[in-house]
């Protein structure tokens, strides 16, 4: 099972290939479904495991989302698993009050391809990970990264505390905003007048041509944007910036989303979980893992909102695996591991010798939190300093000092209000403190960092790029874009 349920192909849609026997159940609008209450109106996105329907429910006169399993034995089996998470959540959260998804109900549906299981889930809008695309990567303000944080910390907190389930693949694209962000997408902001059966006309052929066309639509597309990114990185010819987007009126209140892989806490694990670049050093190590993974998780994700660009992006590299990798990265942003955590996993021999070190890369840098902030994503010094101090101890390397969901909900960080971009401008004196001050703290840390973090050399081991602007310049921008568009069509559903 990949970690996620939900993970996209390299294809913007699932193709055609995977409706046969065992795959996905071919759906035409105004198909309907459990005894005619619920119609088919247009796909909302797919996953390894389901397509997703926008469906109209007969009964309650509301839009819900229909997630249709594939019908082999395997995904039939992850459903049964989903649907157990799914209605103990639902059962614990009468008032839907806890930022969590609900089930609605969910069936078997018997079709040409095999029976299906089918979830019916409350509908719900664009994920994190879209709502920072439609920011352009630039990051939100972190007056809405509060609002946002709230939202999963609650999610969490009721998940952990009340539930004892780790959701074990908490990232952007399993949270979803309550709404769209495009008012015109919404079925009710936008009035749409439900589908209650299937239009006319040759559906079959006619669905295998919109297909192909839509296909060579995307293909298109992309083609085009990467000659502007090509004409963009050579020497700024090409389009000019684009301004930025506003997010007044788009609600940020959202839910946590996707329990294909969730665990109850008290049961076995699996061993490896969670999607790479928001994935904790106990899981790489295998030394086991509980809640305070999914805190990992959501401090990587509190970063990106932040600041439009996930925080670990392993590589890997000549002589060195992408988790050594990963490992180094956390090093460099958070000091030496302890070395009981470092030699503690099973898989530890792998990467540490027994020193706690490093054993094929073995210089790094130290580059804190706040000054990373400040540096590359031009943070005031004292919106850095308040954010670190929210997220540094959530990105402890051990796993039990990490604060717990229900603690990060009475941090001081989540009710403060920051100053918005304007405002920090109009006050230029204010700024030029803060300058002074940053360079006078980079000059009094810079001697203690380099002596807290300072591996030697060995003549055996690769050397190591020291500066997070200049890692060997692997390329990471392009390897995010990628990652992100193959995502896009996802369902988090």
């Amino acid at each position: 099972m990949s970690c996620s349920s939900s993970s996209a192909s390299e294809d913007e849609d699932e193709g055609m290939d995977s409706y046969r026997k065992g795959g996905y159940h071919a759906v035409r609008v105004g198909d309907s479904f459990a005894g005619g209450r619920y119609i088919a109106q247009r796909k909302l996105g797919w996953g390894e495991f389901s397509t997703v329907w926008l469906a109209y429910d007969t009964r309650s006169s509301t839009y819900v989302a229909l997630k249709i399993q594939k019908s082999a034995p395997q995904f039939a089996q992850a459903a049964l698993h989903e649907i157990e998470i799914l209605s103990a959540i639902a059962d614990g959260d009468s008032s839907n009050s806890k930022y969590v998804i609900r089930l609605v109900d969910h069936f078997k549906h018997t079709g040409p391809n095999g029976q299906h299981l089918c979830m019916v889930l409350e509908f719900l809008g664009d994920s994190l990970l879209q709502l920072i695309k439609y920011n352009r990567y630039k990051g939100l303000e972190l007056n809405k990264v509060r609002e946002i944080c709230k939202c999963i910390l609650t999610g969490l907190d009721y998940l952990h505390r009340e539930l004892g389930l780790v959701h074990t693949d908490l990232k952007p694209e399993n949270i979803l905003l309550c709404s769209t962000i495009n008012p015109s997408k919404d079925p009710i902001k936008s009035g749409m007048t439900p589908i209650l059966e299937r239009p006319e006309g040759n559906l079959n052929g006619g669905a295998a041509v919109n297909l192909i066309e839509k296909k060579l639509k995307q293909r298109a597309r992309r083609a085009v944007a990467r000659i502007s990114e090509r004409r963009a990185s050579m020497g700024g010819i090409g389009r000019n910036p684009k301004p930025d987007r506003s997010l007044d009126g788009i609600d940020v209140r959202c839910k946590v989303v996707d329990f294909g892989n969730a665990r109850w806490a008290d049961k076995q694990f699996a061993e490896e979980i969670q999607t790479r670049q928001y994935r904790a050093p106990e899981v790489i190590l295998r030394s086991g893992y509980s809640f305070s993974a999914d805190m990992w998780s959501f401090a990587c994700t509190a970063i990106e909102l932040a600041t439009g660009e996930m925080l670990f992006t392993p590589k890997e590299g000549q002589g060195f695996s992408d988790d050594e990798d990963h490992l180094a990265l956390m090093m460099e942003l958070l000091g030496k591991m302890p070395r009981k955590i470092a030699t503690g996993g099973v898989r530890s021999k792998d990467y540490f010798d027994r020193y706690g070190d490093l054993k094929r890369i073995r210089r790094l840098k130290f580059c804190p939190l706040d000054r990373l902030l400040v540096d590359k994503y031009k943070f005031c010094v004292t919106d850095a300093q308040k954010f670190r101090e929210f997220l540094g101890p959530l990105f402890d390397f051990e796993p039990e000092k990490r604060p717990t969901a229900q603690q990060c909900l009475q941090h001081p960080w989540l009710n403060m209000e920051s100053l918005t971009q304007d405002e920090v401008k109009s006050e230029p004196s204010i700024e030029k403190v803060n300058v002074g001050m940053r360079n006078l703290q980079i000059k009094r840390k810079l001697k203690n960092d380099l002596i807290a973090i300072h591996y030697q050399k060995d003549g055996d081991c690769l050397k190591r790029s020291l500066c997070w602007e200049s890692r060997k310049k692997r390329k990471d921008n392009d390897s995010l874009k990628k990652f992100e568009m193959e995502t896009v069509s996802s369902s988090s559903y």
